[in-house]
This record gives C-alpha cells, structure tokens and sequence, in this order.
C-alpha cells in the first residue's frame, strides 16, 4: 500500500509517497480500504505549517475520507467487512459536549490522516454511509458536512422561517445552504461572482450578495430583511469578516465561528453587540453522535453534496494545488482507481 507524507512543511512539495505493507487491525481496530478523501481549509494550513506548532514531519494529512472495510479485529461488532464508512474527525468524540478526553484524536494532524490506500482506525471512529451517496460525495462530509450540520443543529437550532446568512462557496458554507433549505429556512448567501452565485441559486439560496459588488454587504442583508438581520451567520471569514457578520445579525441572533478566528481582541467593537443579545460561538467539528444524525437526513431527503472536482490519487499535490487557487465551488476530492 502507498501514503502521503508531509516530509517537509510549507508547500505541496513537501508531500512524499512512501510504500508500506499492508496493515493488520488490532482486537478494537478496522483497516478501511480508501475510496475517496476530501480536503478542507484545514488541510492545507497543516501542509503549510500554520496549523499548529507541533506537526511531525512525516504527517500523513488528511481527516476526510470513505471507503469499505477490507479487514475487522476480534473485539468489533459495530461493524463489518463490506461496510461503506467514513471516519470521524475526532475518533474519540462519540457524543455529548467536546472535552478534553476528545481532544487530541483528530485526523489529519494529532493523529495520521487518511490521504492512504488503506487506515487503520479504532472502531468507533468511523460511521457508515447513506446508501445512495457515491465515495467521493461520502468523503465530503467528516469535516465540512458535519460543521455545518453542527452549527445549524447544536445548541439553539435553526427553525422553519428563520434567515441563515453564509458567506462565500467553500465546503462548509455549501452544505449550509443545503441544510438550512432543508430545515425550511430562508437563506441569504454572499459569494464573488455571478457564475458562484448562480450555482448558489439552485442550491437553494433565496437571496445571494455579490461582495465585489457590495462591499457593504451587511446593509444589504438588513435591506433584505426588513432591518431584522440573519437569526444565524455562518462565519467563515475570519477577522475580515466577523464585524459586517455581527452587523447582518438579528437581535437574539446567533453567529457559529468556524475555523481559526485570529486577532478577534484587536477587531471587535463592544458596541457591535450592545442591545442585540446576539450570541457567538465556535465549533470544532462534531461528535458522532451529530454525525449519524446528519447522515439520517441526507438519507432520507436523498441530498448530494457539491463536489467541485476530483482529481486521481497519484495527482494529490494537484489537488493541494487546486484548493489554494480558492476558486473551487463546494469540495475538492481525491478519489482511487
């Protein structure tokens, strides 16, 4: 079997292929033939070394990625040989509010990720897929699926009739959209083009803002909404972002951070929140407790997720090469012959 390293951080030029026997599970393990991964933004902040300080050389990245279980250990009853999964991002967060007995069991950096032709993985990290879903959409939802699922489900959940804003066309904001069409909601999306915006269209979006064209795009969303704002934004912007985000939010409002928010003391002004009783928070992911519950959903109102493009598993530096161009729509996947 062959995988990806990060032999070197910085650029895709530090990915190696190395060749390895093939692996054995453990009593509490499974070996999962890959199918299919997908990157996140995540992803390509590990290659480049701004993750975090403690990334090994030698890295395999990646926490997306489904395929079918070749080989079981003694212990496991979850599962089966045959089985279509996915992994989880955190494989020690099953349920209930993250902690810190999760923390530490992520793929893709504290742990070895899934850019390999086959993973070992403890049992209960990984979910098996809905039925109708392809390998390559499968692999899109560990990270980017169940954030959005998470934001739009956990703590105070969206309702039928509330506005959710997203901002731009990347794997999460995506999936927001189509969830949020599927909650019934009313969804207001920002994105850079009128091409991006069609597309967003026929996912369902109800209203899209082009930012190029509208830099005040927060006065637009109250335009559009009576000068009540979103009831929910998905923030993925970062410190670019976050102040017109808090300005487009509806009293009572919730803005879900997704991501690295950096320099958050230097950018906010109290006053953004006086009088509006808007609540923020951030996510990690989810458990996989909230995944089983999203991929109940996806089961049984057929959705597909947005795949932007595929590229072969001998051309993964492309795929790399093609995320931080940043012009993809929805997910960028690497699939197996």
């Amino acid at each position: 079997m062959q995988s990806y390293h990060i032999e070197k951080y910085g650029s895709v030029d530090g990915l190696v292929l190395r060749s390895h026997d093939d692996p054995t599970p453990g009593p509490d393990e499974v070996v999962v033939r890959m199918r299919a991964n997908s990157l996140n933004a995540r992803d390509v902040n590990v290659l480049k070394g701004t993750y975090r300080a403690h990334s090994r050389p030698g890295l395999i990245p990646l926490s997306d990625g489904a395929g079918e279980i070749s080989a079981v250990g003694a212990r496991v009853k979850r599962v089966k040989v045959g089985d279509r999964v996915a992994a989880l991002f955190h494989q020690r967060w099953l349920g209930g509010r993250l902690n810190r007995d999760c923390m530490g069991s992520d793929l893709g950096d504290s742990l070895d990720g899934m850019l390999t032709e086959q993973a070992v993985l403890n049992h209960e990290g990984v979910v098996v897929l809905p039925a109708h879903l392809s390998f390559e959409e499968a692999a899109t939802l560990p990270c980017a699926g169940v954030t959005a699922w998470a934001a739009l489900t956990d703590f105070t959940p969206v309702m039928a009739g509330d506005t959710v804003l997203t901002l731009g066309s990347g794997g999460v904001s995506v999936f927001a959209v189509q969830f949020a069409k599927l909650m019934g909601a009313r969804v207001i999306a920002t994105t850079s083009s009128a091409e991006k915006a069609a597309r967003l269209k026929a996912l369902g979006a109800d209203e899209v803002i082009d930012y190029k064209a509208t830099p005040d795009w927060d006065q637009e969303v109250m335009r559009l909404t009576g000068g009540r704002g979103a009831n929910f934004v998905i923030e993925v912007g970062g410190p670019g972002t976050l102040a017109k985000s808090l300005k487009s939010t509806a009293i009572g409002g919730s803005v879900v951070l997704i991501g690295t928010i950096s320099g958050i003391g230097q950018l906010l002004d109290p006053t953004l929140f006086r009088g509006k009783a808007i609540s923020m928070r951030s996510l990690s992911v989810g458990s996989r407790q909230t995944f089983d519950a999203m991929n109940r959903a996806i089961a049984q109102h057929k959705l597909r997720p947005v795949v932007d493009r595929v590229f072969p598993f001998a051309d993964a530096k492309a795929a790399y090469s093609h995320m931080l161009a940043q012009k993809h729509f929805g997910k960028v996947v690497i699939g197996y012959a």
